[in-house]
């Protein structure tokens, strides 16, 4: 039996999107219906690939859960969304849920890939689960330390969340760097200092780079201590970085590091499934203090738009949200 009038969001070709109709089966056992209440819009990512700039080499590496299509397109594309079970196992019946798949406004998954959102999280507050997921893995990559002087460099979502959970460690100091002085009022909200770049202080034991961009990697590297660490999470898609590991780089004893959320960190993967730290992230987000990263919201007729905004740099914006009302029931 096909569920109908669900309708998805398909990037067609670089720089131009759609919706599209979708046809659905009814669940199977062990599968659960999803009716789509709000999406988040992971801004870096999703712009690389709505912008087609996803390298070759990493098409089978940055599938998303759930995709449809190939890069760089026509290709279905996101990995934040909230929604409300409408057909499945009866202790998740009804129940709001996280899930890893792309914009749409209903879909059938199986029921190990949707999580419970806590009952005092609101839908809007939990899409930024994926995120910092993300962020809770480079907190278990980078290992802080009580006291650390930290400096997380590019205050979009993913520097902001790390932000938030390091300045939860004791005695830690966290600033946000970023040249936009609007995110001042953002780093404060977080209750971290913030700095633009040119004014950031220099001897932090360890700097997060989240700005995906070769200046930001290179403050980076200025800022950190001797024999300190550079936690890189940007993803740069297909564009080359420079930086200069000629000057004090090799004397300095500095260290480079990547960070990515495909797989757990090592320091925890014996211990932690990709569900529990997504379990963790869900939690975590009872943390009213996240609100502020949510920066815009617009109905779902209007992604294709919105993302071409968002790429473009037209619409400013930390995590905008797609809103569902008029999804299937």
């Amino acid at each position: 039996m096909v569920h109908p009038g669900a309708r998805a969001f398909w990037l067609v070709e670089p720089g131009r999107g759609e919706i599209r109709p979708v046809e659905l089966r009814e669940p199977a056992d062990g599968e659960v219906l999803v009716r789509a209440v709000v999406s988040g819009i992971s801004r870096g990512t999703e712009t690389i690939v709505f912008a087609g700039r996803v390298p070759p080499s990493q098409h089978d590496t940055m599938r998303a859960p759930f995709q449809e299509g190939d890069f760089p397109g026509p290709v279905k594309y996101g990995y934040l969304g909230v929604g409300v079970v409408e057909q499945g196992p009866d202790e998740l019946r009804g129940r709001t849920v996280f899930c890893l798949h792309p914009h749409q406004t209903a879909y059938v998954v199986p029921a190990a890939a949707v999580v419970p959102v806590p009952d005092d999280v609101p839908p809007e507050r939990a899409v930024l689960a994926g995120t910092l997921e993300t962020a809770v893995n480079a907190v278990w990559d980078a290992a802080p330390l009580v006291g650390d002087r930290v400096a997380v460099v590019g205050a979009g979502m993913v520097g902001c969340c790390v932000a938030r959970l390091i300045a939860g460690i004791p005695g830690t100091e966290v600033t946000l760097v970023d040249p936009e002085a609007t995110r001042a009022d953002v780093a404060t909200a977080l209750g971290v200092g913030f700095a633009d770049p040119s004014a950031a202080a220099p001897g932090r034991d360890l700097v997060v780079h989240t700005s995906a961009t070769e200046a930001g990697l290179r403050r980076s590297l200025e800022l950190v201590a001797r024999e300190g660490t550079v936690l890189d999470l940007s993803w740069y898609g297909d564009r080359e970085v420079s930086i200069p590991l000629g000057e004090a780089f090799h004397s300095s004893r500095l260290t480079i590091r990547a960070s990515q959320v495909g797989a757990v960190s090592p320091a925890r993967r014996g211990s932690r499934s990709h569900r529990d730290r997504l379990a963790l992230a869900l939690e975590l987000l009872r943390d009213p203090a996240f609100d502020v990263l949510l920066t815009g919201s617009s109905p779902f007729d209007e992604l294709p738009i919105v993302l071409a905004e968002l790429a473009s740099g037209a619409r400013p914006a930390l995590c905008h949200t797609i809103r569902y009302e008029e999804g299937p029931r």
